[in-house]
């Protein structure tokens, strides 16, 4: 099983985003080798977040996609349909209390603890992202897009 992270979800709604056949070049290649690609409800609710943000850079939009709801539940949808959606496990929050606690993890780097958290509940250990350095020193393996 390999994680997804949040970046490759959105980048495959932005065909213009030069990373976009990247992403699903990747995703094609390891649904090819039989790979099971999962996400977790944090990906919806960071997708959402993202999704429905208003698009372009600050200070006009806030580097959202600029999406609707209708749009943004259709592709949470299509996720669902392309990817296992695995639910939180009882034991997440501890899981990632123990984590931030001995990693000394403060700030938005808490949101990657809990997907790492979210991982080892499952017994996950491989993390399909652009954002290698977001992981650092977390007990995750790490896999680049453009080498998949």
């Amino acid at each position: 099983m390999i994680l997804l992270d949040t970046n490759l979800l959105t980048r495959m709604t932005r065909s213009r985003d030069p990373l976009s056949g990247v992403t699903r070049a990747a995703i094609h290649t390891l649904l090819g080798r039989g790979e099971r690609l999962i996400v977790v409800p944090q990906n919806f609710y960071e997708f959402w977040a993202v999704a429905t943000r208003a698009a372009g850079a600050p200070p006009g939009g806030r580097n959202g996609l600029g999406m609707t709801p209708a749009q943004a539940a259709n592709w949470l949808r299509f996720f669902q349909r392309r990817f296992t959606l695995l639910p939180d496990r009882d034991e997440l929050c501890s899981r990632w209390q123990a984590l931030v606690e001995a990693h000394g993890e403060t700030g938005f780097r808490a949101h990657d603890v809990r997907l790492v958290a979210a991982m080892q509940s499952y017994g996950i250990t491989r993390l399909l992202t652009f954002n290698a350095a977001d992981f650092r020193g977390l007990p995750v393996t790490i896999l680049d897009p453009t080498s998949a």
